[in-house]
């Protein structure tokens, strides 16, 4: 039969070991900044183009069956392939579907904060407009 360990009541030392302390001494390596973004092509400068423009972040409800969809507007100097390639990612981060449509990338859901993160590091400066 197994011999039950007892812990000491009479406020004695606990001879306890973390089941953790032989990682005590590992070393844990760091992702550099080429591993942390895969999106990005080796070519590619590591800091993202700065002032791209202001573009308006929008959530609409209006002719959309109560469904909130957060749409992209004023886009300036940017291609409809780059629009296509930032919806791709913000449908991903966001876990929601999305298409591009006269110039604006519409996301589905209230997904404001999310993508003004990913606007930002791609070095356009988003503005929370409307409600």
């Amino acid at each position: 039969m197994k011999e039950k360990k007892r812990l000491p009541t009479d406020g004695g030392p606990i001879s306890w070991t973390s089941p953790f302390a032989a990682l005590k001494h590992v070393q844990v390596p760091t992702a550099s900044l080429s591993q942390a973004a895969p999106h990005q092509s080796a070519s590619a400068p590591a800091l993202p183009k700065k002032n791209r423009g202001r573009v308006d972040i929008i959530r609409q409800t209006a002719h959309r069956g109560g469904k909130t969809v957060t749409v992209i507007t004023g886009f300036v100097g940017i291609g409809q392939a780059e629009k296509e390639a930032l919806a791709k990612q913000m449908q991903k981060v966001c876990g929601a579907g999305g298409t591009v449509k006269d110039g604006r990338i519409e996301i589905q859901g209230d997904q404001r904060d999310a993508v003004a993160r990913i606007l930002a590091e791609a070095g356009f400066r988003p503005v929370l407009a409307g409600g």
